[in-house]
Protein backbone atom coordinates (compact mmCIF):
# COMPACT_ATOMS: atom_id res chain seq x y z
CA UNK A 1 0.00 0.00 0.00
CA UNK A 2 1.19 3.51 -0.85
CA UNK A 3 -0.54 5.57 1.82
CA UNK A 4 1.39 8.77 1.09
CA UNK A 5 1.11 8.68 -2.69
CA UNK A 6 -1.51 10.32 -4.92
CA UNK A 7 -3.45 8.17 -7.38
CA UNK A 8 -3.92 10.19 -10.55
CA UNK A 9 -6.53 8.89 -13.00
CA UNK A 10 -8.29 11.78 -14.77
CA UNK A 11 -10.26 11.65 -18.00
CA UNK A 12 -8.20 12.48 -21.09
CA UNK A 13 -10.38 15.47 -21.89
CA UNK A 14 -13.87 16.67 -22.72
CA UNK A 15 -15.69 14.02 -24.72
CA UNK A 16 -17.95 15.55 -27.38
CA UNK A 17 -19.07 12.16 -28.64
CA UNK A 18 -17.39 12.36 -32.03
CA UNK A 19 -14.23 14.05 -30.76
CA UNK A 20 -12.39 14.49 -27.48
CA UNK A 21 -10.82 17.84 -26.59
CA UNK A 22 -7.69 16.85 -24.69
CA UNK A 23 -6.62 18.72 -21.57
CA UNK A 24 -3.22 19.32 -23.15
CA UNK A 25 -4.87 21.19 -26.03
CA UNK A 26 -6.96 23.25 -23.62
CA UNK A 27 -3.89 24.22 -21.62
CA UNK A 28 -2.12 25.13 -24.85
CA UNK A 29 -4.95 27.45 -25.92
CA UNK A 30 -5.23 28.97 -22.44
CA UNK A 31 -1.49 29.70 -22.47
CA UNK A 32 -1.75 31.59 -25.75
CA UNK A 33 -4.81 33.61 -24.76
CA UNK A 34 -3.27 34.66 -21.44
CA UNK A 35 0.06 35.29 -23.20
CA UNK A 36 -1.60 37.65 -25.69
CA UNK A 37 -3.29 39.53 -22.85
CA UNK A 38 -0.01 40.01 -20.98
CA UNK A 39 1.89 40.96 -24.14
CA UNK A 40 -0.75 43.62 -24.78
CA UNK A 41 0.04 45.17 -21.38
CA UNK A 42 3.75 45.11 -22.22
CA UNK A 43 3.23 46.64 -25.67
CA UNK A 44 1.09 49.44 -24.20
CA UNK A 45 3.79 50.14 -21.63
CA UNK A 46 6.42 50.25 -24.40
CA UNK A 47 4.22 52.50 -26.60
CA UNK A 48 3.99 49.87 -29.35
CA UNK A 49 0.85 49.64 -31.48
CA UNK A 50 -1.19 46.71 -30.11
CA UNK A 51 -2.10 45.81 -33.70
CA UNK A 52 1.36 44.26 -33.77
CA UNK A 53 -0.01 41.49 -31.54
CA UNK A 54 -1.81 39.85 -34.48
CA UNK A 55 1.48 39.70 -36.34
CA UNK A 56 3.48 38.45 -33.38
CA UNK A 57 0.91 35.68 -32.89
CA UNK A 58 1.40 34.46 -36.46
CA UNK A 59 5.18 34.70 -36.27
CA UNK A 60 5.23 32.82 -32.96
CA UNK A 61 2.44 30.27 -33.02
CA UNK A 62 2.98 28.59 -36.38
CA UNK A 63 6.80 28.46 -36.27
CA UNK A 64 6.55 27.09 -32.73
CA UNK A 65 4.22 24.26 -33.77
CA UNK A 66 6.46 23.37 -36.69
CA UNK A 67 9.60 23.58 -34.57
CA UNK A 68 8.13 21.47 -31.77
CA UNK A 69 7.12 18.80 -34.23
CA UNK A 70 10.38 18.73 -36.20
CA UNK A 71 12.34 18.74 -32.94
CA UNK A 72 10.51 15.59 -31.89
CA UNK A 73 11.13 14.01 -35.30
CA UNK A 74 14.84 14.79 -35.70
CA UNK A 75 16.10 15.13 -32.12
CA UNK A 76 14.28 12.26 -30.45
CA UNK A 77 12.37 9.84 -32.68
CA UNK A 78 14.03 9.76 -36.09
CA UNK A 79 14.25 5.96 -36.09
CA UNK A 80 10.46 5.80 -36.24
CA UNK A 81 9.62 8.75 -38.47
CA UNK A 82 12.20 7.97 -41.15
CA UNK A 83 9.91 5.10 -42.17
CA UNK A 84 6.62 6.92 -41.46
CA UNK A 85 6.84 10.30 -43.18
CA UNK A 86 3.07 10.90 -43.25
CA UNK A 87 2.88 10.67 -39.48
CA UNK A 88 5.01 13.81 -39.25
CA UNK A 89 2.24 15.99 -40.70
CA UNK A 90 -0.92 13.94 -40.09
CA UNK A 91 -2.66 13.33 -36.73
CA UNK A 92 -2.78 9.58 -37.45
CA UNK A 93 -0.53 6.65 -36.71
CA UNK A 94 -0.28 3.43 -38.65
CA UNK A 95 -1.68 0.58 -36.58
CA UNK A 96 -2.29 -2.84 -38.07
CA UNK A 97 -5.93 -3.84 -37.84
CA UNK A 98 -7.11 -0.40 -36.71
CA UNK A 99 -10.08 1.38 -38.28
CA UNK A 100 -10.88 5.01 -37.70
CA UNK A 101 -12.88 7.95 -39.06
CA UNK A 102 -16.18 6.04 -39.05
CA UNK A 103 -14.60 3.10 -40.84
CA UNK A 104 -13.38 5.14 -43.80
CA UNK A 105 -9.67 4.55 -43.26
CA UNK A 106 -8.24 1.15 -42.43
CA UNK A 107 -4.91 0.58 -40.75
CA UNK A 108 -4.68 4.08 -39.25
CA UNK A 109 -5.58 5.29 -35.78
CA UNK A 110 -6.39 8.89 -34.92
CA UNK A 111 -4.01 9.95 -32.15
CA UNK A 112 -3.99 13.72 -32.58
CA UNK A 113 -0.75 15.64 -32.78
CA UNK A 114 1.41 14.02 -30.13
CA UNK A 115 5.15 14.21 -29.77
CA UNK A 116 6.60 17.70 -29.39
CA UNK A 117 10.06 18.89 -28.39
CA UNK A 118 10.58 22.14 -26.50
CA UNK A 119 14.12 22.52 -27.87
CA UNK A 120 12.70 22.59 -31.39
CA UNK A 121 10.14 25.17 -30.28
CA UNK A 122 12.89 27.39 -28.82
CA UNK A 123 14.83 27.41 -32.08
CA UNK A 124 11.70 28.04 -34.17
CA UNK A 125 10.47 30.93 -31.99
CA UNK A 126 13.84 32.67 -32.23
CA UNK A 127 13.80 32.30 -36.02
CA UNK A 128 10.21 33.52 -36.17
CA UNK A 129 11.06 36.58 -34.12
CA UNK A 130 14.02 37.31 -36.37
CA UNK A 131 11.77 37.57 -39.42
CA UNK A 132 9.03 39.39 -37.50
CA UNK A 133 11.44 41.98 -36.20
CA UNK A 134 13.18 42.42 -39.53
CA UNK A 135 9.94 42.99 -41.45
CA UNK A 136 7.70 44.73 -38.92
CA UNK A 137 9.05 45.86 -35.55
CA UNK A 138 12.52 46.87 -36.80
CA UNK A 139 14.15 47.00 -33.41
CA UNK A 140 16.88 44.80 -31.97
CA UNK A 141 15.69 41.18 -32.13
CA UNK A 142 16.72 40.81 -28.49
CA UNK A 143 14.29 43.62 -27.66
CA UNK A 144 11.26 41.52 -28.58
CA UNK A 145 12.77 38.31 -27.18
CA UNK A 146 13.28 40.05 -23.82
CA UNK A 147 9.54 40.60 -23.68
CA UNK A 148 8.28 37.46 -25.36
CA UNK A 149 10.07 35.04 -23.04
CA UNK A 150 8.15 36.43 -20.07
CA UNK A 151 4.91 34.96 -21.41
CA UNK A 152 6.73 31.91 -22.82
CA UNK A 153 7.70 30.96 -19.26
CA UNK A 154 4.05 31.15 -18.24
CA UNK A 155 3.04 29.18 -21.32
CA UNK A 156 5.54 26.49 -20.42
CA UNK A 157 3.83 26.08 -17.04
CA UNK A 158 0.44 25.58 -18.70
CA UNK A 159 1.83 23.07 -21.19
CA UNK A 160 3.39 20.98 -18.43
CA UNK A 161 0.08 21.03 -16.55
CA UNK A 162 -1.47 19.65 -19.72
CA UNK A 163 1.15 16.88 -19.69
CA UNK A 164 0.19 16.11 -16.09
CA UNK A 165 -3.50 15.87 -16.98
CA UNK A 166 -2.58 13.53 -19.83
CA UNK A 167 -0.36 11.40 -17.55
CA UNK A 168 2.64 11.81 -19.86
CA UNK A 169 6.28 12.84 -19.45
CA UNK A 170 6.23 11.63 -15.87
CA UNK A 171 9.23 10.70 -13.79
CA UNK A 172 11.00 7.62 -12.58
CA UNK A 173 9.88 5.57 -9.60
CA UNK A 174 10.45 7.44 -6.35
CA UNK A 175 11.45 4.31 -4.45
CA UNK A 176 9.24 5.44 -1.57
CA UNK A 177 5.59 6.05 -0.70
CA UNK A 178 5.83 9.62 -1.96
CA UNK A 179 4.88 10.38 -5.53
CA UNK A 180 2.05 10.04 -8.00
CA UNK A 181 0.60 6.80 -9.36
CA UNK A 182 -0.42 7.51 -12.96
CA UNK A 183 -3.27 5.06 -13.39
CA UNK A 184 -4.17 6.34 -16.87
CA UNK A 185 -0.70 5.24 -17.98
CA UNK A 186 -1.25 1.85 -16.28
CA UNK A 187 1.34 2.60 -13.61
CA UNK A 188 1.10 0.94 -10.21
CA UNK A 189 3.96 2.55 -8.27
CA UNK A 190 4.59 6.16 -7.16
CA UNK A 191 6.61 8.20 -9.64
CA UNK A 192 8.07 11.69 -9.65
CA UNK A 193 5.47 14.14 -11.06
CA UNK A 194 8.14 15.83 -13.16
CA UNK A 195 5.44 17.68 -15.11
CA UNK A 196 4.51 19.50 -11.89
CA UNK A 197 8.15 20.09 -10.99
CA UNK A 198 8.59 21.86 -14.32
CA UNK A 199 5.23 23.64 -14.22
CA UNK A 200 5.85 25.20 -10.79
CA UNK A 201 9.45 26.05 -11.71
CA UNK A 202 8.35 27.83 -14.89
CA UNK A 203 5.61 29.65 -12.99
CA UNK A 204 8.17 30.98 -10.51
CA UNK A 205 10.41 31.97 -13.42
CA UNK A 206 7.49 33.86 -14.99
CA UNK A 207 6.93 35.91 -11.81
CA UNK A 208 10.65 36.68 -11.58
CA UNK A 209 10.85 37.86 -15.19
CA UNK A 210 7.59 39.80 -14.84
CA UNK A 211 8.97 41.61 -11.81
CA UNK A 212 12.28 42.33 -13.54
CA UNK A 213 10.40 43.95 -16.43
CA UNK A 214 8.02 46.07 -14.34
CA UNK A 215 10.09 46.86 -11.24
CA UNK A 216 13.66 47.32 -12.49
CA UNK A 217 15.48 49.08 -15.30
CA UNK A 218 16.87 45.79 -16.65
CA UNK A 219 14.28 45.82 -19.45
CA UNK A 220 16.35 48.60 -20.98
CA UNK A 221 19.43 46.38 -21.13
CA UNK A 222 19.06 44.53 -24.39
CA UNK A 223 19.18 40.76 -24.00
CA UNK A 224 19.29 40.67 -20.20
CA UNK A 225 15.79 39.27 -19.57
CA UNK A 226 16.18 36.83 -22.45
CA UNK A 227 19.49 35.72 -20.99
CA UNK A 228 18.02 35.13 -17.52
CA UNK A 229 15.24 33.11 -19.14
CA UNK A 230 17.68 30.94 -21.09
CA UNK A 231 19.85 30.26 -18.05
CA UNK A 232 16.99 29.48 -15.68
CA UNK A 233 14.65 27.51 -17.92
CA UNK A 234 17.22 25.25 -19.54
CA UNK A 235 19.09 24.74 -16.26
CA UNK A 236 15.82 23.64 -14.66
CA UNK A 237 15.15 21.36 -17.60
CA UNK A 238 18.68 19.93 -17.32
CA UNK A 239 18.24 19.05 -13.65
CA UNK A 240 14.70 17.67 -13.89
CA UNK A 241 15.73 15.41 -16.78
CA UNK A 242 17.60 13.26 -14.25
CA UNK A 243 14.23 12.34 -12.73
CA UNK A 244 12.30 11.75 -15.96
CA UNK A 245 11.31 8.39 -17.31
CA UNK A 246 11.79 7.70 -21.02
CA UNK A 247 8.37 8.20 -22.61
CA UNK A 248 9.20 7.17 -26.17
CA UNK A 249 11.38 4.36 -27.46
CA UNK A 250 14.87 5.71 -28.02
CA UNK A 251 14.67 8.49 -25.46
CA UNK A 252 16.19 6.24 -22.85
CA UNK A 253 19.46 6.28 -24.79
CA UNK A 254 22.07 8.21 -22.84
CA UNK A 255 24.97 10.06 -24.39
CA UNK A 256 28.15 11.62 -23.03
CA UNK A 257 28.24 9.07 -20.18
CA UNK A 258 25.41 10.33 -17.97
CA UNK A 259 23.53 12.97 -20.00
CA UNK A 260 20.51 12.29 -22.18
CA UNK A 261 19.58 14.05 -25.42
CA UNK A 262 17.43 16.70 -23.73
CA UNK A 263 20.25 17.64 -21.38
CA UNK A 264 22.85 17.84 -24.14
CA UNK A 265 20.55 20.14 -26.14
CA UNK A 266 20.05 22.34 -23.07
CA UNK A 267 23.74 23.05 -22.52
CA UNK A 268 24.31 25.40 -25.50
CA UNK A 269 21.09 27.28 -24.67
CA UNK A 270 22.31 27.90 -21.10
CA UNK A 271 25.65 29.10 -22.51
CA UNK A 272 23.87 31.58 -24.78
CA UNK A 273 22.02 32.90 -21.73
CA UNK A 274 25.24 33.28 -19.75
CA UNK A 275 26.84 35.21 -22.61
CA UNK A 276 23.86 37.58 -22.82
CA UNK A 277 23.82 38.29 -19.08
CA UNK A 278 27.59 38.60 -18.58
CA UNK A 279 28.54 40.43 -21.75
CA UNK A 280 29.45 44.09 -21.62
CA UNK A 281 26.36 46.25 -21.99
CA UNK A 282 26.18 47.62 -25.51
CA UNK A 283 23.42 50.09 -25.04
CA UNK A 284 19.82 50.53 -23.99
CA UNK A 285 16.59 49.79 -25.81
CA UNK A 286 14.77 52.65 -27.40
Amino acid sequence: MHFLSVVWDPSIGIDLGFFTIRWYSLMFVAAFLLGLYLMKKIFINDNIDVKQLDLIFMYTFFPMLIGMRLGEVFFYNWDHYKDHWLEIILPFRERAGETTLFGLIDGWEFVGYTGFASHGAAIAIILGMYFYNKKHLKKSMLYILDRLVIVVALGGAFVRLGNFFNSEIYGKETGSNFGVIFRAAKETVPRHPTQLYEAFSYLILFFILWRIYWKTDKKHHIGFIFGIFMIALWSLRFVIEFLKEAQVDGREDWVFNSLNTGQVLSIPLVMVGLWLVLRKKKGLTS
